[in-house]
């Protein structure tokens, strides 16, 4: 086991624990949520002032019903917040899509819909209010094959789309221990963000997790601890 992972389970482990960001990837940042953490993740991961700060992540929780989706939403909204900024939340989760709140597709297309059509990909999305510089990218039209979809050329294709068009994008991937979209996703991505919920997360799994992540070589941004409180503000609470 080496040192990088024994540290992210000691934290997962004791929750106690706060490290310091660090500004590449020989480490990782863990934030806590509730209260304003939502805002220091967004700052300390897409805001660095380094050259390469990311602007397409991916978001992915240990297991269903971590968070991950509410997080993604509110990373979304703060980044959003200012009008000179512009970005898409895409709902990549094909296993168990939220279709509410942000998500909803208003003009019956989505990601599944941009993987195999053709077309610009900002004609997939939506625009969630009117200010014009918040985005959302929904599933789609789902069906048994969805998930494949992934393991396509296109998504790679698409991504760099989405990059082209948007200042951020947001991934909202499905769990990691039970399925490797979230690999497939943040392969062309920047990198990862991995939910860890209090009290819920086994060691092992996210030993596992981590090994997989950077034998894929996807790069591991940060690990948020989510104590199963709601980490979002109330603003986007109540939108999804």
């Amino acid at each position: 086991m080496n040192h990088r992972t024994e540290v992210l389970q000691e934290i997962v482990e004791s929750q106690s624990v706060d490290l310091e960001p660090v500004a590449n990837e020989t480490g990782y940042r863990i934030h806590r949520q509730p209260g304003d953490e939502a805002l220091r993740l967004v700052h300390q991961v897409f805001l660095s002032n380094t050259e390469q700060a990311p602007s397409v992540v991916v978001f992915a929780g240990m297991n269903h019903g971590n968070g991950c989706s509410q997080i993604c939403a509110s990373v979304a909204e703060i980044l959003a917040a200012d009008p000179l900024r512009s970005v898409c939340l895409v709902e990549a989760n094909f296993r168990s899509p939220v279709a509410s709140g942000l998500y909803v597709a208003t003009n019956g297309r989505g990601f599944t819909d941009a993987l195999i059509r053709t077309g610009p990909i900002r004609s997939f999305c939506k625009p969630v209010d009117a200010t014009g510089n918040l985005w959302s990218l929904s599933c789609g039209a789902i069906s048994p094959g969805s998930p494949a979809l992934l393991a396509s050329s296109v998504l790679r294709e698409r991504i760099a789309e989405l990059r082209a068009e948007f200042d951020f994008v947001i991934i909202d991937a499905p769990p990691l221990t039970r399925y490797a979209d979230a690999i497939a996703l943040g392969r062309p991505a920047d990198g990862l963000v991995l939910i860890v919920e209090g009290g819920a997360t086994r060691r092992d799994e996210t030993a596992e997790a981590v090994a997989n992540l950077r034998a894929c070589k996807v790069n591991i941004l940060a690990a948020v601890l989510n104590k199963g409180n709601s980490p979002l503000p109330e603003k986007a609470s109540k939108r999804l």
